[in-house]
């Protein structure tokens, strides 16, 4: 791998604009389908209920789907876990709704055509708290690209710490936004998958920059430009296979894993090929616009040394 990655000789910046360009459009799709469609929360954000049934044999989700539309309630998440006759109905909860008999409506629903079922629980989330964990999730995100720009701004330089924060708030609003333009169930799983995404993202961000800054500090001849895309050809085998075998996992979970973590698994699809891509083009093309240079990044006590001995000459 290491051989392979020395050999490699791709010129990243030759499209360097082209790449910043083609993600300001797709930041600027992703925004606008959020403000004209917003998001299909799921009940963890708008509030709901949720019901898990036994039945005496293996349930039939689309005739219970069937069964609950023609009684007029809509949009029901119906999917089996566990074993096939135990199934989870979720359901949205509208505002000024009584819950004290939901679980029995739905009980006389089920059985209406004299099949067994049997309750064996009944969770309820207020649209209050859905409200409250928005705005926690909302939260947790910003708080952790803030710590993001702190950690990179110490450990490396602040030019470097506005290029992974731009990177980093560049995969989460096409995701997000991704979410949006294909009407996707946005709940707490999805909001997991976006807080892993920006981690995946950020650990692939810092390998490119450990390079950079080695390199800067070995290659004594070239520009910054030649320093900045002979890392990301080193990186590059590394940053593929890692990607790669990520995403053969993830594929296989969103064919098979089933409807209960195909939000989780879309979300991380879709982050992790967004997340490789701007770790590549985004994080390092704008830290590079910025003016990132060996002096940057030399330590001072090799800067005082040089200094010294200039004096003495």
């Amino acid at each position: 791998m290491t051989l392979l990655s020395e050999r490699l000789n791709l010129d990243f910046l030759k499209v360097g604009k082209v790449a910043l360009g083609f993600s300001l459009l797709l930041i600027l799709i992703s925004v606008g389908s959020l403000f004209k469609n917003g998001l299909d929360f799921g009940l963890d954000f708008t509030g709901g209920a949720m019901i898990e049934v036994q039945f005496e044999k293996d349930a039939d989700l689309p005739k219970i789907r069937q069964q609950l539309e023609t009684n007029g309630i809509e949009k029901a998440v119906v999917q089996t876990f566990g074993s096939n006759d135990e199934v989870k109905i979720r359901l949205p909860i509208l505002k000024g709704q009584e819950t004290e008999n939901l679980s029995k409506n739905l009980m006389d629903i089920l059985s209406a055509d004299g099949t067994k079922v049997k309750l064996k629980e009944t969770e309820i989330i207020h649209p209050a708290i859905g409200d409250e964990m928005t705005e926690q999730g909302i939260l947790a995100v910003v708080i952790m690209l803030i710590c993001i720009m702190l950690y990179v701004a110490v450990r490396f330089e602040w030019k470097f710490s506005v290029g992974a924060v731009a990177a980093l708030a560049h995969d989460v609003i096409i995701t997000v936004g991704m979410f949006s333009l294909l009407h996707l169930e946005f709940d707490l799983t999805v909001l997991a998958a976006i807080l892993a995404v920006i981690g995946y993202s950020l650990n692939d961000t810092i390998v490119v920059y450990d390079r950079i800054r080695e390199n800067f500090l070995k290659i004594r001849k070239g520009t910054p430009g030649d320093v900045v895309n002979r890392s990301l050809n080193q990186t590059l085998t590394r940053t593929l296979i890692t990607s790669g075998t990520t995403l053969f996992v993830l594929f296989a979970l969103f064919v098979w894993g089933g409807q209960t973590i195909h939000g989780f698994s879309s979300a991380l699809l879709i982050g992790i090929m967004i997340g490789t891509y701007s770790s590549i083009y985004v994080a390092s093309t704008l830290a590079l616009y910025l003016g990132v240079s060996r002096e940057d990044l030399m330590p001072p006590q090799l800067e005082k040394e040089g200094a010294d001995q200039e004096a003495l000459m």
